[in-house]
Order: structure tokens, then C-alpha cells, then sequence
């Protein structure tokens, strides 16, 4: 088996430490045990320094032998196919493990991320408010009636989700019990602690080389 090698940057501000989505990787190779490095990118420069690995100048790419992947969601679902732990190998629990990566990117990143922004922008009318609160009302729904998204257990649709969700100012918005639940239950896991806390203490040791 060739090993894992998980991309970031060298170093961060403080204020995206935690969230810089490496940590959506590290979070999965530690639930499934897979063996993975991690190498970096210069910060500085970011925008132009590793275009042929990732053509927008972000991070996290992966490399896996041969296989070279850019964007976290990705990543994810490479990374779950190769443990059940993360997807399971049934055709039907399956289906409904992408599915919910896919709605994790695409029905509540898609809209939090920009409302965020404009939220600390300080924008005062913020119009996408309401299509926001429709989401996650949604979600509400959905997560008071079952502990998982798919499968009946944790899945890598679980781990994409709750990060989404464990943005603080996304947490504090409206009153979603079950939601809250939810992203707590998730980010007690083990697995997460440890890949938190080891992108943490990467970044701070860049803190050094600056």
C-alpha cells in the first residue's frame, strides 16, 4: 500500500487554525487508520507556488501513489473507499454516504461559507440570511430524528457534515438542539481531537520559522 501524503501550508494566521480543511483529511486517515505524512507548501506565495497540484492555489491536496487529488471533498471519498469504517461496501450505504458528502458541500457549505464572509465583513443585510436559515432548519428536521446521516452509523458524511457546522458563528445562529447535538457528538470522537490538535501544533511550529 503506497503511503498517504496529506498537503498544507507551512503556516497560517491564527485565525484559520482549526479550520483549514487538511483537517477534514487527517480527521479521516485517523478514523480509519490509515498511515498518512504530512507535507507542505510555502503560505507565502500560496496563490502561484503549487498550481499543478491544485489549479486555485489552495489546500489540502492528496497524493496516494499515483493518484494525485485536489479539493477535500475529494479526498474524502477517495480516503472512504478505501475503509469501511468511513463508507460502507454496501451499494445502498454507499449511495447514501456520497449523497450526504455531496449535500454537506453543496446545500449547507455552498450557502454558510459566503454568509460567514459576509457576516465578518460586517455586512448589516446580509441577504443570504434567510436562504441560510432554511437550510439548517432543514437539516434541524432531518438530525432530530436520527443520530447518523447514513448507514445507521458514523460515516465520512458525519465527518464532512459536523465540520461544516462546527463554524463557531454557524453554531451560534438560531436554535437548532438537535443540530447542536449533533456537531458536539461528532467532534468528541477521538480521531477528531487528534487530527485538531496535530494541525494545531503544525502551525504553531511554522509560528518559529517566521
Amino acid at each position: 500500500m503506497s503511503e498517504l501524503t496529506i498537503w498544507t501550508y507551512d503556516w497560517v494566521p491564527e485565525m484559520p487554525r482549526g479550520f483549514v480543511r487538511d483537517l477534514r483529511l487527517r480527521w479521516a486517515c485517523e478514523e480509519a487508520g490509515l498511515p498518512y505524512s504530512v507535507r507542505t507548501v510555502a503560505f507565502d506565495d500560496r496563490a502561484t507556488n503549487h498550481l499543478e497540484q491544485q489549479p486555485f492555489g489552495q489546500v489540502p491536496f492528496l497524493s496516494d501513489g499515483e493518484v494525485e487529488i485536489f479539493e477535500s471533498g475529494a479526498g474524502l471519498l477517495h480516503l472512504a473507499r478505501k475503509s469501511e469504517r468511513l463508507m460502507p461496501g454496501d451499494p445502498a450505504g454507499e449511495a447514501a454516504t456520497v449523497q450526504w458528502s455531496i449535500a454537506a458541500l453543496n446545500s449547507i457549505e455552498m450557502v454558510s461559507v459566503p454568509w460567514w464572509f459576509l457576516k465578518i465583513s460586517g455586512d448589516a443585510d446580509n441577504k443570504l440570511t434567510g436562504w441560510l436559515t432554511m437550510r439548517l432548519g432543514q437539516l434541524e428536521d432531518i438530525l432530530s430524528e436520527r443520530e447518523w446521516l447514513a448507514a445507521g452509523r458514523f460515516t465520512v458524511a458525519d465527518l464532512l457534515m459536523a465540520d461544516v457546522l462546527r463554524v463557531a458563528d454557524v453554531r451560534a445562529f438560531g436554535d437548532r438542539p438537535a443540530t447542536e447535538a449533533y456537531v458536539a457528538r461528532v467532534t468528541a470522537r477521538p480521531a477528531f481531537r487528534k487530527a485538531y490538535a496535530d494541525q494545531i501544533a503544525h502551525f504553531e511550529a511554522g509560528d518559529a520559522q517566521r
